[in-house]
């Protein structure tokens, strides 16, 4: 019978080995204990809406699905369950869409499973922790992050559709919304059509416009 203090963790990763690897490494350790794997992104949201984990373990690289998404599902869903992601992925513009999708933590692959599993149990008693190759950086990024958002003066906008805009009005294009948000370029055309419609907006040209009148586009931290 499982402790009542174990800690419950759902593994949600496309890669059957490092599934199976990492849930073998957590189960050996005394108080943590998988109750669930899952390896896509629509997989991942059934799976934690099942079992109600402490914390899921997420990769970002789902294969079609994306774990930024997954991770963003998850905690408007169960805002009670914290996410680490633990991927290959150690970029910036990976780290800051995890973080905004709201993720208590961010490991790189190459972590030791003492350094996962001090991980785990950080994000599970409410903590944020980020492994040493990304914690600099996360903290710029939170620092660095616009304190007035999209979503205060278009309210009529989704979170991802605000993020979308901010990201239009600092003037990239799709190919580079959809690398720092970990989304696919047709994704992101499809939400820049969404924000034209609901705004009302003529054209992408005029959406910048309005969206830099209302304070949005700041630029990037250290740029």
């Amino acid at each position: 019978m499982t402790d009542v203090r174990d800690i419950r963790i759902v593994i949600v990763d496309d890669h059957p080995i490092f599934q199976l690897g990492l849930a073998a490494a957590l189960e050996s350790l005394g108080g943590l204990t998988v109750v669930g794997r899952a390896s896509s992104e629509e997989e991942a949201v059934a799976v934690v809406a099942r079992e109600l984990p402490d914390v899921v373990v997420m990769d970002l690289d789902l294969g079609a699905g994306s774990g930024v998404e997954a991770t963003r599902a998850i905690t408007a869903a169960q805002p009670g369950v914290a996410v680490l992601v633990v991927t290959m992925l150690g970029d910036d513009d990976s780290l800051f869409a995890s973080i905004r999708a709201g993720a208590r933590g961010y490991v790189l692959k190459g972590a030791d499973h003492e350094d996962v599993e001090r991980a785990v149990r950080a994000v599970a008693r409410g903590e944020v922790l980020f492994g040493a190759d990304v914690a600099s950086r996360a903290i710029a990024l939170v620092r660095g992050t616009p304190t007035r958002s999209a979503a205060a003066v278009f309210p009529e906008l989704t979170d991802r559709e605000s993020e979308v805009l901010d990201l239009v009005a600092r003037g990239y294009d799709n190919a580079t919304i959809a690398r720092r948000l970990v989304l696919s370029n047709k994704t992101i055309r499809n939400y820049v059509s969404g924000i034209l419609a609901k705004l009302h907006a003529s054209d992408r040209s005029a959406l910048i416009v309005r969206a830099r009148e209302a304070g949005m586009g700041s630029p990037d931290p250290g740029s």
